[in-house]
């Protein structure tokens, strides 16, 4: 049993290091100006791996830290809170669609709900968070201009690794759960 959680706890810290990457260094070019950044996908891999409780610890901890270490401390709650309830919804919307009870090997359906779930989280989350610095106006142009597009890159590039992750097994291995093809 203590071989588990300690695995669990180093996968936590290693996603909470990868969202925080993902969200600083990974950056793809947006055809409207600016870059989008790959911490949602993170954020929603976290969820799907670790599950709520630990997801929320790495994916809002990750990108929290990506937050703080770039200089944006404004944006650290809200960034911490955002992102933990980006990944509690992802994985609880993914366990309820369990299969067999195994903690990998979710059907798609669920990780696609629970990541379209998730961004919707972000988007209304962000906009809420940026009205009382910002005003209405600026607050519903952030959220349409940049994170609804950031919410798609997220979502695709997600479910994208979700699925390589699935058909490869790799999450059950790094979980340490046996693999049945």
């Amino acid at each position: 049993m203590k071989q588990t959680k300690l695995r669990t706890l180093i996968l936590a810290a290693l996603f909470a290091a990868l969202t925080c990457v993902a969200t600083m260094i990974i950056h793809l070019p947006s055809p409207i100006g600016g870059y989008f950044n790959l911490g949602d996908c993170m954020v929603l891999l976290s969820a799907f791996v670790l599950g709520p409780v630990w997801g929320m610890a790495a994916g809002g901890i990750g990108s929290a830290l990506a937050d703080l270490i770039s200089g944006a401390m404004t944006w650290v709650p809200g960034t911490l809170v955002i992102k933990a309830l980006m990944a509690l919804a992802a994985a609880l919307i993914y366990r309820a669609f369990a299969k067999n009870g195994s903690r990998f090997g979710k059907s798609f359906t669920g990780a696609l709900l629970g990541s379209v779930a998730a961004e919707i989280i972000m988007v209304v989350g962000y906009f809420l968070y940026e009205l009382p610095m910002f005003g209405y106006k600026p607050s519903l142009a952030s959220a349409v201009s940049t994170n609804l597009p950031q919410a798609a890159v997220g979502l695709v590039a997600g479910m994208a690794l979700f699925t390589l992750l699935d058909r490869t097994h790799l999450a059950a291995r790094m979980k340490g759960e046996p693999v049945h093809a």
